[in-house]
């Protein structure tokens, strides 16, 4: 297996199972359903894709600092403690806490600490009657901006965009680049058409858990690699 196909494998898997049933995940959900979703969609994506770039060439740049030997322990470590991290979360999880909400009631809190309940309603008919302005204007319109500030800000320091930059440094990182776009574009769409009916359905449990052990086998594979060289 070429190493750009199994960059491209390890992180459209490792950002699928990341992204699916996170603060984003639901977040992105949660706009759609309150605004049209295709700014939403494309604000999301675009922030997303800029994320994963930068997080790639950070991780690309990684063993032009420090020895690629070292680059590589540090990344078989992150994978390790990524993987405890995740099956801890999926551990503690007694399915009882509504996380949907929780970011729901966040956004509004933002919402109506920034702008007001009224401007709020007044964007949003403002933003229903330019639907039929051309399709590159909403790269300008307000809630493709919202939609990408919330996406990028909501991505900064998380476990995937950490696990991105250490795959970058030590697989090829096209593929890594390549394939989180692709994971993330999966998830964005599935959160924009699902919307809160395919949110409420899933497990964060589950999905912390095989998160978890993904991390942990991404961890012993690349053990193993360091043992046989």
């Amino acid at each position: 297996m070429s190493s750009l196909v199994q960059g491209l494998i390890k992180s459209l898997a490792m950002t699928v199972l990341s992204e699916v049933g996170d603060n984003t995940f639901f977040a992105t959900a949660i706009l759609a359903m309150r605004h049209p979703r295709r700014p939403v969609l494309l604000g999301c994506l675009a922030s997303l894709s800029v994320m994963t770039v930068l997080s790639a060439l950070v991780g690309w740049a990684t063993p032009n600092l420090i020895s690629h030997k070292w680059a590589h322990h540090i990344t078989t470590l992150l994978f390790f403690v990524f993987g405890l991290w995740s099956l801890w979360d999926g551990i503690k999880d007694d399915g009882d806490d509504d996380e949907f909400a929780e970011v729901e009631a966040k956004l509004d809190a933002e919402l109506n600490s920034d702008k007001g309940t009224t401007k709020k309603k007044s964007k949003d008919d403002d933003e229903l009657k330019r639907q039929k302005r051309p399709f590159l204007s909403q790269f300008f319109s307000p809630i493709f901006l919202k939609a990408f500030s919330v996406t990028f800000f909501g991505e900064w320091g998380d476990k995937s965009q950490l696990a991105t930059i250490g795959l970058a440094a030590d697989e090829n990182p096209f593929g890594v680049v390549l394939g989180g776009i692709i994971g993330q574009a999966l998830c964005t769409v599935a959160a924009v058409l699902g919307g809160k009916s395919l949110a409420s359905r899933i497990s964060e449990k589950i999905v912390a858990l095989s998160g978890g052990v993904l991390f942990i086998v991404f961890g012993i594979q690349s053990f193993l690699s360091t043992v046989e060289s």
